[in-house]
């Protein structure tokens, strides 16, 4: 029995914590700073709550000590605390965040660090890197990676076509902060809403754009090997424009207590979401250049006997495998491991990576 922290009792702390627990392989406890968060979670049996304040370096340290993992889901302006008490109590560390600053930091704390480091293991930056990694050593030279994710609401009512499933500052973060991509060979950084494209997949259309940290570390790893990778956000057409007068119009950008103000107050929360995943890779074999796609969808659904969001299950079960990964001796046990480091093969075989299995939603054609 491994025991592990979980930081955060929000929507996707509380999935992680249901899925280890049922486990039996796991002790978890959870901490967060409201109490009527962590008495939310009442309903699993055997796991501990704790109510500290994370931004309490000593008391986070005291928690942390002698356990076998953190897994941080609390927003991102907290990465860096977390993963500087994990490295202090010599802890495994691995987190959630899209946001690039604090990458950088969990990396720096990690050359030095005593354990592991894997920041990122979500589904975009995480599963989606896993996947276009796998995808990119099937050439022999590669052309043009690109890497598009979305959670979206089955059934969309507002102009925005949008309804909150994530955490609302991820949301606003990545729709503001400048994006890494490789263009025509170079590493570069471009802005976040821009660049927006329209496809279609079983019969619906979709616009992606520019979102930020997305990437994760795959920028860097393909840098000198690939003319073209980047990542954009899927939405409903229309999306984009609002959010763009929302961000840089009414100059709410500079305002993100504003905005997250009035999403949290206007869109409702759903679990009746689906998270699209679309990756395609070109490049060239035996001398051809082809292209391989994967493409999967990720219902809501119920596990055990609470309804969990598309969004929460994928999140939550790919942060679930690459822990039982590392546990299970298949990744380096100190130091900075990338996403893309774990092989797909090996998280799609996983327990909680079965998640990703991919279901025929095309009804018989």
């Amino acid at each position: 029995m491994k025991e592990v922290v979980v930081v955060g009792a929000g929507k996707i702390g509380a999935t992680i914590a249901d899925l280890l627990n049922a486990t039996g392989d796991y002790a978890v406890t959870v901490i967060d700073r409201s109490q009527a968060q962590l008495d939310a979670l009442e309903a699993s049996k055997g796991i501990k709550t704790n109510m500290i304040d994370i931004e309490n370096a000593d008391e986070l340290k005291k928690v942390l000590a002698g356990k076998f993992a953190v897994l941080s889901a609390a927003p991102f302006h907290l990465t860096t605390r977390i993963a500087q008490a994990a490295a202090d109590a010599e802890v495994h560390y691995l987190d959630l965040t899209e946001d690039v600053a604090s990458t950088r930091f969990v990396k720096d704390l990690a050359k030095t660090a005593k354990t592991c480091f894997i920041p990122q293991c979500g589904l975009a930056p995480g599963f989606i890197s896993i996947v276009a990694y796998d995808l990119a050593s099937h050439f022999d030279t590669l052309d043009t990676v690109r890497m598009r994710v979305g959670a979206l609401p089955q059934y969309p009512s507002n102009a925005l076509n949008y309804n909150l499933t994530w955490s609302t500052d991820g949301v606003i973060n990545e729709y503001c902060e400048p994006c890494e991509a490789i263009v025509d060979g170079e590493l570069t950084e471009v802005p976040a809403l821009e660049e927006r494209e329209e496809f279609s997949l079983d019969g619906v259309t979709y616009e992606a754009f520019n979102t930020s940290g997305g990437l994760g570390t795959l920028c860097e790893t393909l840098k000198g090997k690939v003319r073209t990778l980047n990542y954009r956000t899927i939405r409903y057409p229309g999306h984009a424009a609002i959010m763009k007068a929302l961000l840089n119009d009414l100059g709410l950008r500079d305002r993100r207590d504003v905005l997250k103000d009035i999403f949290e107050n206007a869109l409702p929360s759903t679990l009746q979401d689906v998270v699209v995943i679309f990756v395609t890779v070109s490049g060239r074999k035996n001398g051809r250049l082809v292209q391989e796609t994967y493409a999967n969808k990720v219902y809501a659904r119920a596990i055990g006997d609470v309804v969990r969001s598309g969004i929460q299950i994928t999140t939550a079960s790919a942060i679930c495998a690459v822990l039982d990964i590392l546990a299970d001796g298949h990744l380096p046990q100190k130091g900075f491991v990338k996403q893309e480091e774990i092989a797909l093969s090996k998280f799609l075989e996983n327990r909680f990576g079965k998640a990703y299995a991919q279901t025929d939603h095309h009804h018989g054609c």
